[in-house]
């Protein structure tokens, strides 16, 4: 695999359009061989932010799908709306800026290089001119509209020559027509030492995120939030008027081609596992949920993987149930919102689904079953298994490496051992506990752990058929959206929607067909760092973001204490429309304060 790793750790965050002070002696030396082309090439990539960083991850643990009792660290600075253009706390303008000067430094040099196949050049510029669009694509995504680069900016340049913000629409136009380049230029696979680097089904399936994001209410004629946002050159918008059924129609386009892509390139969803090293789940499909991009050595679902070691203090550590010693930090608490998405073993939501019983989900009794054993709330029971395979509930079960066992009964009360005993932290706030991408080989004793390692996914084949439902969906399109969620329902044992709505005897319209897609797409892309931006881009933060998360009472000592709906003390805030988008940090700002303006709100 790429060592990630090591390059991240030599990057190092510029200001806008600088260059790394060292980098101009570096440079040339570079492209003397291929052995240093191919280290320059690397250092492309160290650029990239780490989606599971333990502490900074922008998006990972910070929309409403958990809430932790790591407030102190940095990522819980942003659904507590602790941040600002002084203060951005994360920030990816300057360091992105500074991986896109860097790959235009390699396209300018690349073809320099002594005996270099042509062929390796041509990737090598794919790769960069990849990097280039997903680059920009990242800061499209914080920011809204931004500058294009499109060459080596001189590091004297005048500040009055910078280039001022583009609107949202040229950034797109601009961005796709990079990715289909790039994907021109580029093996559709990339394994051995070279896996976790771009393809070309990368480059069209990142391209069909951007267009979905783009035909989405945020951005599609947003009159509501964004009228005054506009050049102060020209005046222009910067951020469409008028809404455009024909952004849907080409996002749905883009979604569709990169399945094809994906799939004759031999990529599918992961529906078998092969494993035999442990037990637990026995259920065949809550196992390959289970397992799913975990398993990453026999799946061919991931598109795209972030390749770096997960750090000591991530998702595995965070989510595992508690033990004394250093392996299991019990604190990831799956919410309320995030459990009540979940479909019922129907397929349907549980609001609507009339043989579900929603009005007493929040009534207890006593169930022995697979997927529990003792007193549970109602609302744990008759659920998906996509539900079993990622949430650990009370009486319910975690696969896990301990105690000579492959799993465990998680148990949430007061004086229960993964309740909150006499503990500040290490304890689950909402009487849940995550176990999406936790390996159930991952093992810990009071004094070791071995915690499996596996890439991170970010982008798998899953979500391209969630794009294109959701597209489909917007286009009154019910057909097709209910074949594009086919198969990612029958991987989670579930019933077309269509099958579902009418054993249900329940109306399937437009409408109806959106909530579905969105729905699906909040369940299956679960954990991954996407609902922070979803509920952004469908103009659903102050419903969801602005609310303080709900959970069991983690208090509670008898089961009539715990099983009491509570919300927990932390601090949520989201200001609209502010917070639809990340600030510019102000120093960027103030630097050419005759052409740029800043975000809305701040």
């Amino acid at each position: 695999m790429i060592c990630l790793p090591v390059l991240v750790a030599s990057a190092v965050s510029c200001n806008y359009l600088d260059i790394v002070p060292d980098e101009t002696t570096r440079e040339e030396d570079a492209f003397q061989n291929m052995n240093t082309a191919e280290g320059f090439l690397y250092s492309c990539y160290s650029f990239l932010p780490d989606p599971r960083d333990e502490t900074s991850s922008l998006d990972l643990m910070t929309s409403d799908e958990v809430v932790t009792t790591y407030e102190h660290e940095t990522f819980a600075n942003f659904p507590k709306g602790n941040y600002n253009a002084s203060d951005p706390v994360i920030s990816y303008w300057n360091t992105l800026f500074g991986g896109i000067r860097r790959c235009y430094i390699l396209l300018d040099n690349i073809d320099t290089v002594p005996n270099m196949p042509a062929e390796t050049v041509r990737t090598y510029k794919g790769e960069a001119k990849f990097l280039i669009a997903y680059y920009h694509f990242l800061l499209l995504k914080n920011y809204g509209p931004i500058p294009l680069i499109d060459r080596v900016l001189p590091i004297d340049m005048d500040k009055e020559d910078f280039p001022e913000r583009e609107s949202y629409d040229v950034c797109v136009d601009w961005i796709a027509a990079l990715f289909d380049e790039a994907a021109e230029m580029l093996p559709a696979d990339q394994t051995s030492t070279a896996y976790g680097r771009a393809t070309s089904v990368a480059a069209k399936a990142i391209k069909s995120r951007m267009l979905l994001y783009a035909a989405s209410p945020l951005f599609n004629g947003n009159s509501e939030y964004y009228s005054g946002f506009v050049s102060k050159i020209d005046g222009r918008h910067l951020i469409s008027q008028t809404y455009s059924e024909e952004k849907w129609r080409r996002a749905a386009v883009a979604a569709q081609e990169a399945i094809e892509l994906a799939t004759a390139s031999g990529y599918s969803l992961y529906t078998s596992s092969t494993s035999p090293t442990f037990t637990q789940p026995t259920d065949p499909v809550q196992r390959v949920l289970r397992l799913n991009f975990i398993d990453y050595s026999n799946s061919r679902e991931v598109l795209w993987a972030d390749t770096r070691v997960e750090d000591n203090y991530s998702i595995q550590y965070k989510s595992t149930p508690y033990l004394i010693g250093p392996a299991s930090g019990n604190g990831l608490g799956v919410t309320l919102t995030m459990v009540e998405s979940f479909f019922s073993e129907n397929g349907l939501p549980i609001d609507i689904d009339p043989d579900y019983n929603y009005d007493e989900r929040y009534r207890y009794a006593e169930y022995h079953n697979d997927n529990c054993d003792g007193v549970t709330l109602n609302l744990n029971m008759h659920r998906e298994p996509r539900f079993y395979a990622w949430v650990a509930f009370h009486n319910g079960y975690y696969e896990i490496q301990r105690d000579g066992k492959d799993r465990v009964q998680t148990q949430f009360r007061r004086d229960d051992v993964y309740g909150i005993q006499q503990r500040t932290t290490n304890y689950s706030p909402t009487g849940y506990l995550n176990k999406k991408g936790v390996s159930p080989l991952y093992a810990c004793t009071r004094e070791i752990e071995t915690k499996p390692h596996y890439p991170w996914p970010v982008i798998r084949l899953a979500e391209l058929y969630l794009n294109l439902a959701e597209a489909c969906a917007n286009l009154g399109e019910i057909d097709n959206a209910v074949e594009a969620l086919r198969p990612v329902r029958e991987r989670a044992g579930l019933p077309s929607v269509d099958e579902a709505f009418a054993e249900a005897g329940l109306t399937l319209d437009k409408e109806m067909m959106i909530r579905m897609a969105r729905q699906e797409r909040t369940v299956e892309l679960y954990m991954e760092g996407h609902r922070f931006w979803d509920v952004r881009r469908w103009k659903e933060g102050d419903r969801y973001f602005n609310v303080r998360p709900k959970g069991m009472n983690f208090n509670g000592a008898t089961d009539a204490e715990f099983f009491t709906v509570t919300e927990v003390v932390v601090q949520r805030s989201f200001t609209t429309p502010m917070n639809y988008l990340m600030p510019v940090p102000k120093d960027d700002i103030n630097n050419n304060e005759r052409k740029f303006v800043q975000n809305p709100g701040y």
